[in-house]
């Protein structure tokens, strides 16, 4: 592969490669495997460096333990506040922390936010209850349970107030480098009001790195002008990403149907048809990509009316010209999926969702019973549909491992439900790029005219796997020229990056 000006201009045998470019620099990859960059379409950037750098509580499979990591980082950071991320109650089988027992891990006066695993509740000490006398009275707010909703959107703001600027680009930093280091040449940041806020967002897109970053921004408006003037005064790249319909089903705020099989409730709604109607009408007005988070089956009813009715307005092609986009949708049934797909929708999912918590086991099953919790994440009826996959991590809540996350989406927990290595691996790729608005069939790929973005991987063989032995014997065949892929089977061995490229500059070298 010849590069040029950080473009791929030549792809071909070694000897005419060298003839066509005597005078090049020649780096000799000694077997390494060379592949299309990686885009994450669903990262906090932020967020993801504080638990970088800071509190990780993923480890812990017990309430012990995670007590125990909170009174370990307390000792060894005596002043100031405490962030923590990860910590996960359906893997120890039991129940959250308490205020009482994060006082007593933390020490007596300090605000401590210990972010649930998905980021949609958590729970915090009495300092930081004291210090936001509103959140008793705020929807979410349970004494004795974790705050969700717009409490825990008040503690959340509280405990990110005490972040100095060094503090925030220190972990802004410290998530990029690990981004580059997985291959990751860019990455969506999905920002908004209830998240990190404005500074936050202003100061990612003002910090330089070598990581690409399109920033989203989830706030809803309700006319072309409102949403032009957002754009504007944020300088983000679309009103989508966390936008948010519903919560997650791991905190039970995710909106179903039916209640949840595991608490007296259907989760919570935050935006209702007219809303998520007018949003997207506004914004394919005024030409920008719209989109929201959505995760439960009602929430799903209530994005696909709104869609509907901005469809039957300017017509299916106005809309689906804007490629807008749905994070996360996990419950679709089958009508949803082909109107989706016909409206051309573009869903960013995680498939490392599916790996943490699908299953009979999980805690999927847990919260929905087997039988809903089977038909989660149904990414082979969506592409099958035509809906434009984008795959990605949501991090910090599942890891920055886009090769992980691939391997999640071709071995899905429920049968049926996955898709190829090769058509996982597009959606990390080109697919993500698509949904970031890149349309020129290039991008995500290693061709003359291509961008130079690509990552070289210390692989121990490469595949070519097919669904049928006929396909299988064909892609096979070296005349096919089918590029083969590491092994994704459960046991192998994943690839580990030596270097990644972007636009020919090499931001992360082993």
């Amino acid at each position: 592969m010849a590069v040029t000006d950080g473009m791929v201009v030549w792809l071909g045998a070694d000897k005419p490669g060298l003839a066509l470019h005597p005078d090049a620099e020649i780096i000799d990859l000694a077997g390494a495997f060379v592949a299309p960059g990686f885009v994450d379409p669903h990262v906090h950037v932020t967020a993801l460096g504080l638990k970088t750098t800071g509190l990780d509580l993923s480890a812990a499979e017990t309430l012990e333990q995670c007590l125990g990591l909170v009174r370990e980082f307390a000792g060894a950071h005596p002043e100031g506040g405490i962030l923590g991320d990860g910590w996960d109650e359906t893997r120890w089988g039991g129940r959250a922390p308490t205020v009482e027992e994060i006082d007593a891990a933390a020490g007596a006066g300090r605000s401590v936010y210990l972010a649930r695993v998905d980021g949609h509740s958590a729970v915090v000490s009495s300092a930081l209850l004291a210090a936001v006398p509103e959140v008793v009275s705020a929807v979410g707010y349970t004494a004795g349970e974790p705050v969700r909703a717009d409490a825990h959107h008040l503690v959340r703001a509280a405990a990110l107030a005490g972040l100095t600027r060094a503090q925030r680009d220190s972990a802004r930093k410290a998530a990029l480098d690990a981004a580059a280091a997985q291959g990751i040449v860019a990455v969506h940041e999905c920002g908004g009001p209830d998240i990190a806020g404005r500074t936050d967002l202003r100061e990612l897109l003002e910090f330089e790195h070598g990581v690409e970053v399109r920033a989203y921004w989830g706030e809803a408006v309700r006319s072309a002008e409102e949403a032009k003037a957002l754009v504007h005064e944020l300088g983000v790249h679309g009103l989508a990403g966390d936008l948010f319909v519903d919560g997650s089903l791991g905190s039970r705020t995710a909106w179903l149907r039916e209640p949840y099989a595991d608490a007296d409730s259907a989760g919570r709604s935050y935006l209702d048809a007219d809303a998520i109607a007018a949003h997207v009408q506004a914004c394919t007005e005024a030409g920008i990509q719209a989109g929201f988070h959505v995760i439960g089956d009602a929430a799903m009813d209530a994005v696909v009316a709104g869609f509907g009715r901005v469809v039957d307005v300017l017509g299916g092609p106005a809309v689906a010209a804007r490629g807008h986009r749905v994070e996360h949708a996990e419950m679709l049934d089958a009508d949803q999926i082909a109107k989706l797909g016909a409206w051309g929708v573009l869903a960013s999912v995680q498939p490392g969702f599916d790996a943490a918590w699908g299953g009979p086991a999980g805690m999927y099953a847990a919260r929905l019973g087997k039988e809903r919790a089977a038909t989660l994440n149904p990414f082979s009826a969506m592409a099958a549909a035509g809906i434009s996959l984008a795959i990605g991590s949501d991090a910090p809540v599942t890891a920055l491992d886009p090769w992980a996350a691939v391997r999640a989406a071709a071995n899905h927990r429920t049968s049926g439900n996955g898709i190829s290595p090769r058509a996982a691996f597009a959606a990390a790729t080109r697919g993500a790029w698509r949904a970031g608005g890149v349309r020129d069939g290039l991008a995500g790929t290693l061709v003359p005219g291509a961008p130079a973005s690509y990552a070289i991987w210390e692989a121990d063989d490469l595949v070519v796997a097919a669904a049928a032995d006929t396909v299988q014997r064909w892609s096979t065949d070296p005349r096919s020229r089918v590029p083969g892929l590491p092994p994704l089977d459960p046991a192998a061995r994943l690839p580990r990056c030596l270097r990644t490229v972007h636009r020919g500059v090499t931001i992360y070298a082993a």
